[in-house]
């Protein structure tokens, strides 16, 4: 990962072949498959003896950054739906491969009490949490204000906003000074497409969510910030995106094609390390070029 290459032709390009899956997605029914940093992602100590909580943890962002997390040195309880038991078990083993402790902890964190249930473990299993990661969220297309429901909406803001208040509100009493919380916007949040409203909506709240309570809790020592990922090549793409979108997905980028989860696993790294200790609500965009304003 530290040999220069050329970013434009580093990872496949469109057009991607045809493809449709039920939410929330497997990553082994992908063609091309992601590149969550299995075999590319390179640790090198940046993360000594921290204990990090990931939701989403199973397949896509989440999953590269819990590799990356295990690589650098932190033991990671990983969150997710029960329904994605399989995928979590491999990146289970790739931290534990890593000589790290990996905690399971499956639920669906749009019940207030499984977020308080999953924080409570996640601190039991590593033995304390100084790193919350807030990954997990959901993306439906809608094309048209005619076709709005108001149960999409409702789905979208337990699953992508909900989740922050409960989780930062679970997990606060177990952060000392020097703990980090990251979230997970998207460049929607900042230029939002026409079908993807609801999920655009959600994503402002989310770097909206990170500037007001990176302000609370710095008084406490603790930095809130974000990352604002562009089109990424991730199991919301062919659970949610319909085929005509698949085919030339990430080509709208300057750099020319989607990112691969791996790509956005080094911005959750730093923003958990010491390294970024005067780093406070900020929401570091890695979107191939895609402008974020």
């Amino acid at each position: 990962m530290y040999t220069p290459q050329d970013p434009r032709t580093q990872y496949p390009q469109p057009p991607f072949p045809p493809q449709q899956q039920e939410g929330p997605g497997d990553i082994h029914k992908m063609d091309p498959a992601p590149d969550h940093g299995e075999t590319t992602y390179v640790g090198n100590g940046r993360l000594p003896g921290r204990k990090a909580l990931i939701t989403g943890a199973d397949s896509g962002i989440g999953r590269a950054v819990a590799i990356a997390f295990a690589r650098e040195g932190a033991d990671v309880a990983l969150s997710y739906l029960p329904e994605e038991q399989a995928q979590a078990e491999e990146v289970a083993q790739l931290v534990r491969d890593a000589g790290r402790t990996a905690v399971l902890l499956p639920g669906d964190l749009q019940q207030e009490q499984t977020n308080v249930q999953v924080v409570a473990d996640a601190v039991e299993g590593l033995g304390g949490l100084d790193v919350l990661v807030i990954n997990a969220g959901t993306m439906p297309t809608v094309d048209s204000i005619d076709d709005f429901e108001t149960k999409t909406l409702d789905h979208v803001l337990e699953a992508n906003i909900y989740p922050l208040f409960w989780l930062t509100k679970a997990a606060s009493p177990h952060l000392e000074p020097g703990a980090s919380i990251i979230t997970t916007s998207s460049v929607q949040g900042f230029q939002p497409s026409p079908s993807l409203a609801e999920y655009a909506v959600s994503k402002a709240g989310i770097a909206n969510w990170t500037r007001a309570m990176s302000q609370q809790l710095i008084e406490r020592g603790i930095r809130v910030n974000g990352v604002a990922p562009g089109p990424v090549w991730t199991p919301l793409q062919p659970a949610f995106v319909p085929n005509e979108k698949i085919e030339e997905f990430g080509s709208q980028t300057p750099i020319g094609r989607a990112g691969q989860p791996v790509e956005l696993a080094p911005a959750f790294v730093f923003l958990a390390s010491q390294e970024s200790s005067y780093v406070v609500g900020e929401t570091i965009a890695v979107t191939g070029g895609m402008p974020v304003h």
